[in-house]
């Protein structure tokens, strides 16, 4: 990449950043009231965000072969646990990847 090249690229990604940043508060100034459906994406979005993460992170795992899945089996019951414990999601997410790492590397 040239000079210019490089200065477009990175005046563009800032730019971007920019107004991904305060285009939200252009849109819904204090104001003004949110839209329902913005409400309505708020509470349904990270359900089903994780929802497709953990689909995507169990989509290889074959319960016919190597470890059978059972370590991530264990993980996911040690993360429900932990969460529905404690209600704290960072504590959740740690518990259940250290435990996995843990078993991956130590037991399977």
């Amino acid at each position: 990449m040239s000079t210019n090249e490089k200065i477009i690229t990175i005046s563009v990604m800032v730019f971007a950043t920019l107004i991904m940043r305060y285009l939200p508060f252009i849109l819904f100034p204090d104001n003004k009231p949110t839209p329902p459906f913005i409400h309505y994406m708020g509470k349904v979005l990270p359900a089903a965000v994780f929802g497709f993460l953990v689909i995507y992170a169990l989509k290889n795992v074959s319960i016919s072969e190597g470890s059978h899945g059972i370590p991530e089996l264990i993980a996911i019951v040690i993360t429900a646990t932990a969460h529905l414990w404690k209600k704290q999601m960072l504590i959740s997410i740690a518990a259940g990847t250290v435990s996995y790492m843990l078993m991956v590397q130590l037991i399977f």
